[in-house]
C-alpha cells in the first residue's frame, strides 16, 4: 500500500477522524477479502500544525501577498511529509484548500483534493442546487462553487458577510474539539433557515461533521429533514482508495 501523509491540526478532533476513517476503511476492505487478523492499514505520518497560530496568519481575499505567512506554515508541514517518504498527502481541513494552488508550490508529492472528492459525492445525490458552509476563508472563497459548476450544480453558497461571520463564529465556539447537541441544534437552525428543500448541503469545514456521529463515514446522508455531503468522508475515502491502488 502506498504511505499516506496526513496535514492535520487544524483542528485536532477532525485529524483524529481522519485516522480512524481510513484505518477502520482499511480494516473493512482486507477483512472482506478474507485477510487475517491482524488486518492491514496503509502506513501514514501525521503532520500536526497549530491552529492558533494558521488561524492569525490567515490574509485577506484578493491579495496573495497577505497570505505568505499561511502558506508557507502548510507548505513546510507537506514538505516533511514528503521527506518521511509519504507517497502523497492530505491535507485533513478545508479551509487551506482555498490556498492549496500557492501551498502546493514547489512539492513533488500528489496533494489529493477535497473539493474533487465532495464534488463527486454530490453528484452522486442528484441535487441541482447545493450550500457549502465552513470558516470564512471557505464561505467566500469560489472552489467549491467552481468545482461544482463542473458537475451542473449550482452552489447557494453567497450568503451575507453576517450570515458567514455566524457560521465562524459556531465552528469556534461551538465546534473545536468535538460537537455537543447544543452544536448541532444551532447548526441545524441555520440549515433550516437558508437549505431549500432537495438542497445537498456540504458540512465543508472539517468539525461540522462531527455533529453527526453516526454518518461519520457517509459521503452522503439524510438527518432531520436535510440532505447532507461530508466532505470529510469523501476526502478520507478518495485517499485509501489511493492508497490500496498501489
Amino acid at each position: 500500500m502506498k504511505k499516506i501523509g496526513i496535514l492535520g491540526g487544524v483542528g485536532w478532533a477532525s485529524t483524529v477522524d481522519y485516522y480512524r476513517a481510513i484505518a477502520e476503511g482499511a480494516s473493512r476492505h482486507f477483512a472482506n477479502r478474507g485477510h487475517g487478523s491482524p488486518l492491514p492499514i496503509p502506513p501514514m505520518t501525521i503532520e500536526s500544525v497549530t491552529q492558533a497560530k494558521t488561524r492569525a496568519l490567515r490574509g485577506t481575499a484578493g491579495d496573495e501577498t497577505s497570505w505568505s505567512g499561511f502558506d508557507a506554515v502548510f507548505r513546510e508541514a507537506l514538505l516533511t511529509l514528503e521527506n518521511a517518504g509519504c507517497d502523497f498527502g492530505i491535507i485533513a481541513s478545508n479551509t487551506p484548500h482555498a490556498r492549496l494552488h500557492a501551498i502546493r508550490q514547489g512539492i513533488t508529492m500528489p496533494i489529493l483534493s477535497i473539493f474533487d472528492a465532495t464534488a463527486e459525492a454530490t453528484a452522486s445525490t442528484k441535487a441541482s442546487t447545493a450550500l457549502v458552509l465552513g470558516t470564512t476563508v471557505t464561505m467566500q472563497a469560489s472552489n467549491y462553487s467552481d468545482r461544482l459548476a463542473a458537475e451542473g450544480i449550482i452552489a447557494n453558497d453567497r450568503l451575507p458577510e453576517t450570515e458567514i461571520a455566524e457560521m465562524q463564529a459556531m465552528i469556534d465556539s461551538d465546534f473545536y474539539g468535538g460537537a455537543s447537541a447544543t452544536a448541532r441544534a444551532r447548526l441545524l437552525t441555520f440549515c433550516d433557515k437558508h437549505a431549500k428543500p432537495g438542497t445537498a448541503i456540504l458540512l465543508a469545514c472539517t468539525e461540522l461533521p462531527l455533529a453527526f456521529p453516526d454518518h461519520l463515514d457517509d459521503p452522503v446522508f439524510k438527518a432531520d429533514g436535510h440532505l447532507f455531503v461530508n466532505p470529510s468522508a469523501a476526502h478520507a475515502a478518495a485517499a485509501l482508495e489511493e492508497a490500496l491502488n498501489d
